[in-house]
């Protein structure tokens, strides 16, 4: 039987020789992930099941990012829970204030993730690792509970969307704008329950952090997971941080898809994403004068070093506009550091950006970020639903590193190309 390359994935970790679209499969995990807000409702959970340990010390992972450095007494008690699990349990991979990330630029940077996969976590964006050939999908706390106990999971065996990509980006136009450019197209439930597979000779020409920001909206699309061919990037990346076997699945050229979108990348423009769906998206032949109060380049779309730097080089020696609050967040320690180290964090500074530890903070509306009545911010976080960074009157825009470090110098929303 002919399969995606998603399918082909699964069948491996049921122990099947073939899936098929809505088939129900009970397969084994390769890693569990939660994070400060999800991981405490699991751990509940888990201590109802009545087993002594977890199914392996080295699968599960916990990532203190949303709320930490603690916010509040309750960020306080959340982190303690899953620290005083972690403890416990010997779990290898705990990562606290100080040595964490954002959790889905952390897991690829520290190598946890490898091609060929199966990965669950208590978080929507955990579809990110699609990027380095892996089945990632996010999962409800039970879910987590149960993987953790288990190591297995239950899925229904997703149908596919194809997306064959040629050609390659102009200059400032990135993943981001690729992944709203999509979205826009098919909308946010236009991959419902569906498998996003892209293929075709522009993949080569997009970087693996292009394909993290890709893979890591898909859920924006509706979609269980999005995945990218393996090819000498994503080799190159994974043998850099992991010295796991490299497992490659290639979809059947008979594989069976929903549908077929053929995208020319050198089409593709600098694009928004207006309030308040990430379906709403506009490029800037559409887009009018938009004051702004605030930009936020960060999150675990686009906190990579590529993004960082994009737009520092935009920034430097500009000054960001008065009444405009720029915060950048770098996704992890390393990335951090290499800005440090490399003086972007000088040219943030200079141009009267704030720079935080790495956190989910501001993408969810939890700290370091919240909008008051009536403010609009550009952000290169991932979802603008009514009052995701604050008040439900605020207004949140997404768009790429490049259009929102243009948006702070401009005092509104700007085409970098204009800068």
């Amino acid at each position: 039987m002919s399969m995606t390359m998603t399918q082909k994935i699964l069948a491996s970790h049921a122990g099947l020789e073939s899936v098929e679209a809505g088939q129900l499969v009970l397969v084994k995990l390769d890693r569990v992930l939660g994070n400060d807000i999800t991981s405490p409702v699991a751990i509940k959970e888990f201590n109802k099941i009545g087993v002594d340990s977890v199914y392996d010390k080295d699968k599960v992972t916990m990532v203190m990012d949303h709320f930490a450095p603690n916010k509040d007494i309750k960020a306080a008690v959340q982190c303690k829970m899953c620290r005083d699990f972690c403890n416990e349990k010997e779990i290898t991979h705990f990562y606290d204030v100080g040595k964490m990330g954002i959790e889905h630029a952390l897991l690829p940077e520290k190598g946890l993730v490898v091609s060929g996969d199966v990965v669950i976590g208590a978080d929507s964006h955990t579809c990110t690792y699609g990027a380095l050939g892996a089945f990632s999908t996010g999962v409800g706390s039970t879910d987590m509970a149960c993987g953790m106990a288990t190591g297995k999971a239950w899925f229904k065996v997703p149908s596919a969307i194809k997306f064959v990509l040629k050609g390659k980006l102009n200059k400032y136009v990135s993943g981001k704008d690729v992944i709203l450019h999509i979205i826009g197209k098919i909308g946010v439930d236009g991959a419902l329950y569906k498998s996003m597979e892209f293929v075709g000779e522009g993949v080569s020409s997009l970087t693996i952090y292009d394909r993290l920001t890709i893979c890591n909206m898909a859920i924006e699309a509706g979609a269980k997971n999005g995945i990218f061919e393996v090819d000498e990037q994503t080799i190159a990346y994974i043998k850099e941080r992991s010295d796991r076997e490299i497992v490659s699945f290639k979809a059947d050229e008979d594989a069976k898809y929903d549908e077929v979108y053929e995208i020319d990348l050198s089409t593709i423009k600098s694009t928004v994403a207006f309030p308040h769906l990430p379906e709403n998206t506009r490029t800037f032949d559409q887009i009018p004068d938009i004051k702004i109060d605030q930009v936020v380049i960060g999150s675990c779309t686009n906190g990579q070093y590529k993004d960082i730097e994009e737009a520092a080089m935009i920034l430097k020696g500009r000054q960001v506009a008065k009444n405009v609050r720029a915060i950048i967040i770098p996704a992890t320690q390393d990335i951090y550091l290499k800005a440090v180290e490399n003086g972007l964090v000088k040219i943030f500074i200079e141009a009267g950006c704030i720079v935080s530890t790495p956190t989910c903070g501001p993408c969810l509306g939890g700290y370091m970020g919240i909008l008051a009545a009536g403010e609009r911010a550009v952000a290169t976080t991932n979802r603008n639903f009514v009052g995701r960074m604050g008040d439900v009157t605020s207004e949140v825009y997404l768009a790429s590193p490049a259009v929102a470090a243009a948006s702070a110098i401009a005092g509104k929303i700007a085409d970098p190309l204009s800068i």
